[in-house]
């Protein structure tokens, strides 16, 4: 059976010519190295349910013939002396053993939903070595309420982006029509231009197009450099203080229909992402009314109690100076 994969990502050379010549060595990209910075020290986290229970060595089977034909899933990241001490991809032997990992869940666990969760907060603490490829793939054998099994793969950020990880999933994916055949997606064909209609009016529509393109750049470039030197992020409650990114993390997620999101993809002539997009921003606004509403409303209590102790001050200081006056007056009658 012939197993095909994605186009290997590309670099100054084709990653078919990877081999053990140290002249073939690649270099990490200034965003990859990014993410091995301290506080940038970024893990993409994928949570997976099945609808059958998970067979690790089958699993492993198949990863060699996806997953390991990637070159980044199959290169360890080490210092080149030679090159101050940068990053480079070098090739190296995967032994699946040390990625897929297959834990014994406590059978007398009260919540499945719940370890799970547990389980992923506990990855976020650790991280892989670079003395292998760092991704790893967790299979779990436990009966959720969306799920029979759950997979769990935590991969580096410096091994790809989610665009990347999409075209990696697609390549482990084959027709229910055909087993040999990866799956096509359907592409919106673009409406042609008419080239007879316009004249000078289109020319000029495009011509001012091109300049409304070059201004907005600018002005982004120009904002973008006063936001950094002159100005601050606005303190939000979605701003955490200074060492959060070393905080672990707990995950909470929501399963939502595929079929309610299209159902709004078709209505609103968007796309999939679109529509995700904008649940997310929809969850993070009501999220920060919702806070922001709390931290009036405890505003509004303090300056409430505040002014009532003032008001029971003042009762009581006019109280005992009502007593004195009463005092002075049977003294001098």
């Amino acid at each position: 059976m012939s197993i095909h994969a994605i186009k290997p990502i590309k670099t100054k050379k084709n990653a078919e010519s990877f081999s053990s010549s140290s002249e073939e060595d690649q270099p990490l990209s200034p965003m990859a190295r990014l993410f091995h910075e301290s506080d940038s020290n970024v893990y993409i986290i994928v949570i997976i349910g099945f609808e059958t229970r998970l067979n690790p060595e089958v699993i492993k089977a198949n990863l060699v013939h996806t997953f390991l034909k990637q070159p980044r899933f199959s290169c360890v990241q080490v210092a080149d002396e030679k090159n101050g001490g940068e990053l480079k991809w070098v090739r190296a032997e995967v032994d699946l053993d040390n990625h897929v990992k297959v834990p014994t869940p406590d059978p007398n666990m009260e919540s499945a939903d719940l370890y799970v969760e547990d389980y992923v907060s506990n990855l976020s603490k650790t991280r892989i070595s670079m003395s292998i490829p760092m991704w790893d793939l967790h299979l779990l054998n436990v009966k959720t309420s969306d799920a029979e099994a759950v997979g769990i793969l935590r991969v580096h950020h410096s091994l790809g982006d989610g665009s990347s990880l999409m075209q990696l999933f697609m390549s482990c994916t084959r027709k229910l029509s055909d087993p040999e055949s990866l799956p096509s997606l359907p592409f919106s064909k673009k409406k042609k231009p008419d080239s007879s209609s316009g004249g000078f009016l289109q020319y000029f529509i495009n011509l001012f197009s091109v300049f409304l393109i070059y201004w907005n750049t600018l002005v982004d470039v120009v904002m973008f450099f006063i936001t950094t030197f002159f100005l601050d992020d606005t303190k939000t409650p979605l701003k955490g203080p200074l060492g959060v990114a070393s905080t672990p993390r707990r995950i909470v997620h929501r399963t939502l229909s595929l079929e309610d999101i299209k159902l709004v993809k078709n209505a609103m002539n968007a796309t999939i992402n679109d529509v995700m997009v904008g649940i997310t921003e929809a969850a993070l606004s009501r999220n920060l009314n919702r806070k922001y509403g709390q931290i009036k409303k405890d505003a509004g209590e303090a300056v409430g109690k505040q002014q009532s102790s003032k008001e029971h001050s003042s009762e009581s200081n006019s109280f005992r100076e009502f007593k004195a006056i009463s005092s002075s007056k049977r003294r001098y009658f």
